[in-house]
């Protein structure tokens, strides 16, 4: 590569924690992925909860457990999310 060329640089890929609300499908999870919005006229905090469908490459994930998911490339039609690491294990 020659001094004057220069790579572009690499996006940051987003990242999200959540609880797995599903772990019924083949290396395949739900995460429930939660945050507070103010209620435009009562001002009251609500949580709202987004659902995301990730890889789950190793099929360890239970339903209940604390996930790091990550940005990747579209898997199927709604799976564009991946497992980075399991941060809490559901008690059993």
């Amino acid at each position: 590569m020659n001094e004057t060329e220069q790579q572009a640089p690499q996006k940051k890929r987003a990242t999200k924690s959540g609880r797995v609300v599903s772990a019924s499908m083949v290396k395949s999870v739900v995460v429930g992925v939660d945050r507070l919005v103010t209620h435009p006229l009562y001002k009251k905090t609500i949580r709202r909860t987004s659902r995301f469908m990730a890889h789950d490459e190793k099929d360890d994930c239970r339903v209940g457990d604390t996930v790091l998911i990550g940005e990747t490339r579209p898997m199927s039609k709604r799976k564009r999310w991946t497992v980075l690491e399991v941060l809490d294990r559901a008690k059993s």
